[in-house]
């Protein structure tokens, strides 16, 4: 059974007397020791899926279409002392900036070892010993002195290193990796990259990995989900994806990465225009105001995701191989 099974998500806002829609019809799913990557600019609403995965949409937020389904089981309509007993033991996460994701006036040890005693009911010396297992695991060295420290001590990778094993403290089938690098310079977010996708692997945990930069998940994940303006907008595995991208989007995304086998010379070519407000209202395709392709169809109806050479994408005109012949379409 897939671990992770997210069908038709709609997520809502309600704003100034008027309820707006945030995220669009998404639908993704992950497998245990698969990685997926969830691609695209702020404001798509990959975060905003991961939150409603783990049950922690902000008030104001919810849930208004769709199934988010862990296990076979919907989290969206589970009880909250249910998602509670989720949270953490079968599913965790990895946030964004972990300077403020962590307690400041708690040492690093009591943060570490206090899942592992609500959760799995660890006494005070067995969680200790595992916390200093967990962190030898993550590449943290003398890890003693470490848990006594507090986060102000550690360096920015460090820290990040803190919160994967916090996430793999009581063993989860599932975890999520909001932008887990942001912070972090370009050496530090391989290696953090890199380790927790080795560790998710060899734990077998599924891994979803949220990011808005291509050019990091091409070497550590199996499938690739895009999003724009709070729908996914193409799914491949990303062998497929970065050979040859269906989605005008998806081929801007690419495009405006900085390749080693090109010529120094060779300029970037940005996508122009800016991502939508994810409250604004546009008929038709979102990214139809920033697309090239752009025709009175993709203004005025909606694509829905249809299977294009291996690929899944929501778009009117995509992009072809030469031994394809030309999509009629009506």
């Amino acid at each position: 059974m897939t671990l992770l099974n997210i069908k038709g998500l709609a997520i809502d806002v309600d704003r100034d007397g008027q309820t707006r829609r945030l995220v669009h019809d998404a639908s993704f799913s992950v497998d245990r020791g698969e990685t997926l990557a969830i691609v695209g600019e702020s404001g798509s609403g990959k975060s905003l899926s991961a939150l409603a995965t783990m049950g922690l949409l902000a008030e104001g937020l919810r849930v208004a279409e769709g199934e988010i389904l862990f296990d076979g089981r919907d989290v969206a309509q589970m009880p909250a002392k249910e998602v509670n007993d989720l949270r953490g033991s079968e599913i965790a996460m990895v946030f964004q900036e972990p300077m403020t994701s962590l307690n400041p006036v708690r040492s690093i040890e009591a943060q570490l070892t206090e899942g592992m005693r609500l959760k799995m009911g660890l006494g005070l010396r067995a969680a200790r010993a595992r916390a200093l297992d967990l962190l030898r695991e993550v590449g943290i060295s003398d890890p003693q002195e470490r848990l006594r420290q507090y986060p102000h001590q550690l360096s920015g990778g460090m820290r990040q290193r803190v919160m994967i094993a916090i996430a793999l403290s009581c063993e989860p089938r599932l975890i999520l990796a909001d932008e887990p690098t942001t912070a972090l310079d370009v050496t530090i977010q391989a290696q953090i990259l890199a380790l927790t996708a080795k560790l998710c692997r060899d734990h077998d945990v599924g891994l979803v990995l949220i990011t808005h930069n291509l050019g990091i998940v091409a070497r550590y994940a199996q499938n690739v989900a895009v999003m724009y303006g709070g729908r996914v907008i193409e799914k491949a595995t990303a062998r497929d994806l970065y050979r040859a991208a269906k989605h005008p989007y998806t081929r801007g995304l690419l495009a405006s990465v900085p390749r080693l086998d090109l010529p120094r010379e060779t300029p970037l070519s940005p996508i122009p225009g800016a991502p939508p407000d994810p409250t604004e209202v546009i008929t038709g395709c979102r990214f139809h105001p920033r697309c090239a392709k752009a025709t009175d169809r993709c203004v005025s109806d909606i694509p829905q995701m249809r299977a294009v050479e291996g690929h899944e994408v929501a778009c009117w005109h995509p992009n072809l191989s030469q031994k394809s012949k030309p999509e009629v379409v009506a």
